[in-house]
């Protein structure tokens, strides 16, 4: 997958540019021509030698869209016309990323492209689900109130994800604190001990352990750190793939503690986004489908392309997520309920709210707990290494 620019040129004669993802240059070219374009270049974006298109931008983050999305709602509700709504937009928003796309989206709708159609031509920004929930609104003459659902969906996701970063924040910058400082022992403090012991001494074997190891990466650590980052990045690669992918996910669920914050998360955001959806009028094969992806769980994301073929021979929405053994028999049971007072929308959205509020409550607690763990490790960690290069000290002054 990668990034490619292009220019085109409409029925109209406008001619307008942009930024697809795709496999290669025919699919963007397809897809082009399906909107109606007739292109005229289209090259791939360059990477840069970090892995990421150069651009100075700004990536446009969940806020962004929140923000955006509720703007432009209150001016549509004001009586401003789309296009001019769409044109202040692009010259007052923070991020010059969107700024870019709005008037570019301006222009096609200007021209007579319909909105939902516009923002396809900038899937790096506006994802399949507002896309669709966009068409969705313009179909049903409801676009303010669906676009007030998107920017409400895009809020609670930023705050369900702020609570995981805040709860990894602290165990990470620990955990980079305590490599640091085993590294700077290792090279520095333990060679001044060695100076210390007489040659062909009968050291104890934790001492012997250590210096060993400092040896090593005084001595070959042009080999090792370059083994260490060549073993990350086929870590990433490994994650990446589809079999890795879902072996990591699934290991995620199973992890003690963290395991259970995990799977809450992943559910919270599925019935958010399913329930936006349905509100919306969208299928439930769809609404489910774009649900799944939204999590970004594969198991997840599995489950919902399952379901969605058992609904469409037949069967109810819950029984199929339940088999799935994926979903806690409360979603299920919740779903079963919509599906038998015709309200699914309203079932989800208490199961979203019940989720997040236990993901903020298990963070919360989870950060109490990891900080004096946290601390325990590195004061173990460093005062091993030092208990350890004093041990033949005190086994001499025991010995006098």
């Amino acid at each position: 997958m990668g990034s490619f620019y292009y220019e085109a040129i409409k029925g109209s004669g406008e001619t307008v540019s942009g930024k697809l993802d795709a496999e290669d240059q025919n699919n963007v070219i397809e897809r082009l021509r399906s909107m109606g374009l007739m292109v005229m270049e289209v090259k791939e974006v360059k990477q840069s030698s970090f892995g990421g298109s150069i651009s100075f931008a700004g990536k446009v983050k969940l806020g962004d869209l929140s923000l955006f999305s509720r703007q432009l709602a209150a001016m549509i509700n004001s009586g401003i016309p789309l296009t001019r709504a769409l044109f202040t937009l692009s010259a007052q928003v923070v991020n010059r990323s969107l700024g870019s796309a709005l008037g570019d989206i301006a222009r096609s709708v200007e021209s007579g492209t319909s909105f939902s159609e516009a923002l396809k031509a900038h899937p790096a920004i506006f994802s399949e689900l507002y896309v669709n929930m966009i068409s969705a609104g313009e179909a049903g003459g409801t676009l303010e109130i669906t676009l007030n659902r998107l920017s409400h969906q895009f809020q609670k996701e930023k705050e369900l994800r702020d609570s995981i970063k805040s709860a990894s924040f602290y165990p990470l910058v620990v955990f980079v604190f305590a490599i640091v400082i085993l590294f700077a022992m290792l090279f520095f403090l333990v060679p001044i001990f060695v100076g210390f012991f007489p040659p062909g001494a009968n050291l104890p074997l934790p001492t012997r352990i250590i210096i060993a190891a400092s040896e090593a990466l005084q001595t070959y650590w042009f080999v090792i750190i370059p083994f260490f980052v060549l073993l990350s990045l086929l870590f990433q690669s490994y994650a990446k793939s589809s079999d890795g992918k879902r072996r990591i996910d699934r290991l995620k669920f199973k992890l003690p503690i963290v395991g259970q914050l995990v799977q809450k998360a992943v559910i919270a955001s599925f019935s958010r986004t399913f329930s936006t959806m349905m509100a919306t009028g969208i299928p439930v094969v769809q609404a489910l489908d774009s649900a799944g992806k939204s999590t970004g769980n594969s198991l997840v994301i599995d489950a919902t392309k399952l379901a969605g073929e058992k609904i469409q021979e037949g069967s109810n929405v819950s029984q199929p997520l339940a088999e799935s053994g994926i979903f806690p028999p409360m979603v299920t049971h919740m779903i079963s309920v919509g599906e038998e007072t015709g309200d699914i929308p309203g079932m989800m959205d208490k199961v979203a709210e019940f989720y997040e509020e236990e993901v903020a409550t298990m963070t919360k607690g989870l950060t109490a707990l990891i900080e004096p763990l946290m601390l325990i490790v590195v004061g173990v960690l460093v005062g091993g290494m030092l208990i350890a290069l004093y041990l033949p000290i005190f086994t001499v002054i025991t010995q006098l």
